[in-house]
């Protein structure tokens, strides 16, 4: 199972829909890291670090930061971005499917949108 990480900028209810459909996933708010407010390149500065797959709503600015770190070969262990217009239920649903189903690695150097 890949480890995950949710930017702030993630819907609260998915990370706890999540977690209280499986607590066995490694889903870990970077808001808990003590990342709150720091810059999209930082937290996934901090992913890379962490080897966390990060989740988030912001298509706007965060996808440009994860393609400048794959153009400059830095680490970037996959990013996928999340419809605010998804239904919470298919958010979390398919999040679980792509943290219970991937292999570590699996998302290195993606950036991938849901739902699937």
């Amino acid at each position: 199972m890949i480890r995950l990480a949710a930017d702030e900028d993630l819907n609260g209810a998915i990370v706890r829909g999540v977690l209280r459909r499986n607590s066995a996933i490694d889903l870990v708010r970077v808001q808990d890291a003590g990342l709150s407010g720091v810059s999209d390149a930082s937290v996934l500065a901090w992913a890379a670090a962490e080897n966390r797959v990060l989740l988030t709503h912001d298509v706007a600015t965060m996808t440009a930061h994860a393609y400048a770190r794959i153009d400059a070969g830095l680490p970037m262990p996959g990013l996928f971005e999340i419809s605010q217009r998804v239904p919470l239920g298919v958010a979390i649903s398919d999040v679980l499917l792509v943290a219970e189903c991937s292999r570590d690695g699996e998302w290195t150097g993606q950036v991938r949108y849901l739902p699937l």
